[in-house]
């Protein structure tokens, strides 16, 4: 007969797998694994006729794939809800204090150059692979605190507002790197664009507090971007940044539509969009194709130049007294949720479909190596960070109904 200690930590085990933050990460996972195995049986044909057979001639509109209105349509709703959590984390979070967001900050922009580093060095700066070079700099906010999630208090508060703000900048820079780096503008329909969005700012210092009218414009916004050559999800995080804080009556519009959002964008919209976009076949690949440039630079930038450039950074951040050390945890903790940062998954797969856009055969033999990629050094990161934390701690095991965990 089991001890009852054991049956209550296998109870709280299983509880809490359950929780928010650590089901939306399990959650990705599974749908990583159900594409993977639809993409390699029987009903391959059928999943990837289903997402990239047209729908009508792009004359009629741009978007005439199903895999389009996922990556380009439904996510913005995942950029929108992105850009109204680092609105409120840069007015009264995380980010909104100078002193607390400086250690993340340095740790995000070290934590995206160093894995672009990585990749260059291992492609030795192939031309052809080089749009691939900002897929491994992103972190995947879900997957990464999923995992912390199933941690429960064996990692310290302190570690998880931190690993939650690298992964927000992270998200800052991913977005200024999709806008600047994978688009093509046209003029008109930016000029558009931006008299569209000054509409909307001219709504918020009026205090309009209409949440019908802010959404209507943000389907304008969305259309305009989606013509201008700029790709649509960033009309999503700039039309969040539109949305008003608290209204004139006193309603907290944003973190009222954020919170009603938040499960959608979570449990729709991202499983949606990694069911659609983690699906690579197999055949006719071996174990050697990890070791092929593409798919090993973006690993290895995941696994090695996440975690090196963070950790690095902290710790030369803390021993020349720029910060402080994050209260309550130890160095072996920070380099744990260090590694934790390579998970790429959402934000990696998004940039890779934009890096290696294209029907051509060699298009498609990219994006199925940068996925293979993405995939493994996830992982990869995913297991290496729960391992270390989960051996490296002595902290009592408490997974449920942590008061301390931080919304997410």
């Amino acid at each position: 007969m089991a001890k009852p200690g054991i049956l209550n930590r296998t109870v709280g085990n299983f509880k809490a797998l359950f929780k928010a933050d650590a089901f939306e990460g399990i959650l990705l996972i599974s749908v990583a694994v159900v594409a993977l195995v639809v993409a390699n049986s029987g009903a391959a044909g059928s999943y990837f006729s289903l997402f990239n057979d047209y729908l009508w001639s792009k004359d009629v509109f741009y978007l005439n794939t199903l895999h389009l209105w996922i990556n380009d349509g439904l996510m913005a709703i995942f950029f929108f809800v992105v850009g109204l959590e680092v609105k409120r984390e840069l007015v009264c979070g995380n980010l909104a204090d100078p002193k607390a967001r400086t250690l993340p900050v340095l740790a995000a922009i070290a934590g995206m150059a160093a894995p672009i580093g990585v990749f260059l060095l291992v492609t030795g700066g192939d031309p052809q692979l080089l749009p691939g070079m900002a897929i491994p700099a992103a972190t995947d906010i879900a997957f990464a605190m999923g995992i912390v999630g199933l941690l429960g208090t064996r990692v310290p508060r302190s570690l998880r507002l931190f690993l939650l703000t690298v992964a927000i900048v992270d998200d800052i820079g991913a977005v200024a790197i999709i806008a600047i780096f994978y688009s093509d503008p046209n003029v008109m329909w930016l000029g558009i664009s931006a008299a569209v969005l000054l509409g909307m700012i001219a709504m918020n210092r009026l205090g309009i507090s209409s949440l019908a009218l802010y959404i209507l414009g943000t389907l304008i916004l969305w259309y305009c971007v989606l013509n201008s050559g700029v790709h649509a999800t960033i009309a999503g995080v700039l039309a969040a940044f539109t949305i008003p804080v608290v209204t004139k009556d006193g309603t907290q519009m944003l973190e009222n539509v954020e919170h009603a959002l938040v499960p959608w964008s979570a449990y729709l919209v991202v499983p949606i969009f990694g069911f659609a976009n983690a699906g690579v076949s197999l055949e006719g690949l071996g174990l050697d194709a990890l070791l092929d440039p593409l798919p090993l630079a973006i690993a290895s930038g995941l696994v090695i130049g996440k975690q090196v450039g963070i950790f690095s950074t902290v710790w030369l951040a803390v021993k020349t007294g720029i910060v402080s050390k994050p209260p309550g945890c130890s160095w072996v903790e920070i380099w744990g949720v260090s590694i934790l940062t390579g998970i790429g998954f959402t934000m990696s797969l998004f940039i890779g479909e934009l890096a290696f856009e294209g029907s051509s055969e060699t298009m498609r033999f990219l994006r199925d190596e940068a996925k293979i990629g993405i995939l493994t050094g996830s992982l990869i990161s995913a297991v290496m960070g729960y391992v270390i934390l989960r051996l490296t701690t002595d902290r009592p095991e408490s997974a449920v109904d942590d008061p301390n965990s931080p919304v997410t």
